[in-house]
């Protein structure tokens, strides 16, 4: 058995591999019961991505492919920490994300303990 022989089965095992574990990610989006399970699940298939593009890598000796997998990671990343800020967001209310509303009329500043024991009381502290 050459070494080429053993390169090509290789890649072909793990062609098999990852398309098995596309198929299931696929599932798991499709089933998944939250949010936060299909967009893990996309992750997951950038991931996949990632390692088919490798194994085309080096089953065809184009190096190209190697660099457009490192990009493909970084956009990945960007979209998971984006839908994870989406799914944050998701939960406030738009009351929390306001300012909280001053009292009407002057505020005047108070300085020395007058001040701090004011800052205090408005801020829960005792």
């Amino acid at each position: 058995m050459s070494a080429n022989d053993l390169l090509q089965s290789a890649t072909g095992f793990s062609l098999v591999v990852l398309s098995l574990s596309l198929v299931l990610t696929v599932v798991r989006i499709v089933r998944g019961p939250s949010l936060a399970d299909r967009v893990l699940g996309l992750d997951m298939l950038v991931a996949i991505a990632i390692g088919f593009i490798a194994v085309i890598a080096v089953r065809t000796g184009f190096n190209l492919y190697i660099d457009i997998a490192i990009a493909l990671g970084l956009v990945g990343f960007l979209a998971t920490v984006a839908f994870a800020r989406f799914i944050l967001m998701r939960g406030t209310s738009p009351q929390r994300l306001e300012p909280a509303a001053t009292p009407p009329g002057p505020r005047m500043a108070k300085r020395g303990k007058a001040g701090q024991a004011a800052r205090r009381r408005r801020r829960g502290d005792r």
